[in-house]
Parts: structure tokens; sequence; C-alpha cells
């Protein structure tokens, strides 16, 4: 546990490379975090953010699904703090929702030399006991709200953490020994509007279709009155 740092992010990414295995990075105060907070996750009392760094998270397409084993073992932690699943569901890419609005959202970063392992930083931002109010998000993002808020159950960081981090370990166990398939299966069972229309935002285009699936490489595959269309990386409206 560090007493202050920039960002449990940053640190995660200095000293992934030389890590032997998995590690989390905790702080009691981080001075930076400006991803976090624009993705309405912002630091304060109650609330639980964390890194996760892996030294060698394999090549960048499957460190990218490691966006996915986060969520479920977010929503695994959720159930065990709250004995439900009532309300959970998963939203492409990176968020967990509590009876629609958003309690939880995940952000993978990498950074690595040329000729060594990349290692991952997967963030974590979860609002415990309180969330920002919703002007703080940006227009037409889903509400914030917190696990108190919403069901009444209040949970300490340290305590989500002995929760979070044997969930992240299992389903880690499960992806390395057997593959996407059996993650991915699982997420699409929690997935959040499967089978409804949504919009998906890239950076130069805007798609409207039926949520279909997700695909064996993580993409999000909505059909459209045109064709069916696998998306990479978007941000999801609904």
């Amino acid at each position: 546990m560090l007493a202050e740092i920039d960002s449990t992010n940053a640190e995660g990414l200095r000293i992934g490379a030389g890590l032997a295995g998995p590690e989390w990075v905790l702080a009691r105060r981080q001075s930076a975090g400006a991803r976090a907070a624009r993705a309405g996750l912002g630091g304060y009392a109650g609330q639980f953010r964390r890194h996760l760094v892996l030294p060698d998270p394999g090549t960048p397409d499957r460190a990218a699904l490691r966006s996915f084993i986060a969520a479920l073992a977010l929503h695994d932690a959720f159930v065990a703090a709250t004995g439900r699943a009532q309300g959970l569901a998963l939203k492409w890419p990176n968020d967990v929702l509590l009876n629609g609005g958003k309690v939880a959202g995940i952000l993978l970063e990498s950074a690595g030399a040329a000729g060594r392992p990349a290692p991952l930083a997967i963030g974590f931002g979860v609002n415990l006991v309180a969330a920002p109010a919703p002007e703080a998000v940006e227009a037409g993002a889903l509400r914030p709200v917190s696990l108190m808020s919403e069901t009444g159950v209040a949970v300490a960081p340290e305590e989500f953490l002995a929760l979070l981090a044997p969930a992240f370990a299992r389903l880690e166990a499960q992806f390395a020994a057997y593959g996407f398939a059996p993650i991915r299966e699982a997420w699409l069972g929690r997935a959040a509007r499967l089978g409804e229309t949504v919009t998906a935002r890239t950076g130069h285009d805007e798609v409207t279709g039926v949520f279909e699936t997700v695909d064996a490489a993580g993409n999000l595959v909505l059909r459209t009155s045109r064709a069916r269309r696998a998306i990479a990386a978007a941000e999801v409206f609904f």
C-alpha cells in the first residue's frame, strides 16, 4: 500500500516489466487520474480505485480480452458482496450496470519497450458508497449510481478487493486453460441490451443496429438494415 502516488495506473506501468507475476497496486491518495474522472469514476471517500498489473498479458489482441475478465470479476464480486445478481448487467466494452445505472468501469492501458512484453494495467473504478453527480459525466452517458444507493449494502474498499482479487484470479486461470470461449459465453449471459437496438459511436462513425453478439475477437456485432457490423472499439449508447 503506497501512501501517495500520481496514479496507480502510472505506477503499475512503471513497475510492470520487473514483476514476476500479477500484482495489485494500491494507494491511499492519487494526485492524478484524469481518465478515470472523465469516465465518471473520480476519486472520493468510499470509492474503490485499484489497478491490477499483468507483466506479460500476451499479444495486444489477447490483452484486450482482459476487459471481459475484469467485468465478470466485478460482477462476481458484487454478487458476493450483496448476495444477489438482480439488477446487474455488463455493458460492452467495459462497464458494469446496476439497476440501469453505471456502478463500475474498467480502463486498460499498456506500455512496453521494443522486444519486451508490454505490461497491462487494468483499472477498476467502483462507486461503493457514493456516485458522481449526473452533470459530472458526458451528455448521453448513463447515470452514475453507487452500490449503497441501489442496494443498501455498505462495503469498504479493502473488503471489496478481498472479493474482487480471487474472482479475477479464477477467471484468469480459466482464460489461460480454455481460451476466450467460456469467458465470452459467461459475459454474454450477463450482457446489457443483448438482442436490442443500440448505437455505437466510434471516432469517425455512428452505427445503430441490433446487438446480436460479441464475436471470438471481442468485437461488438450489430445487425443493421444493410449488413452485420463487427466493431472493435466504440462507445455504446442506449
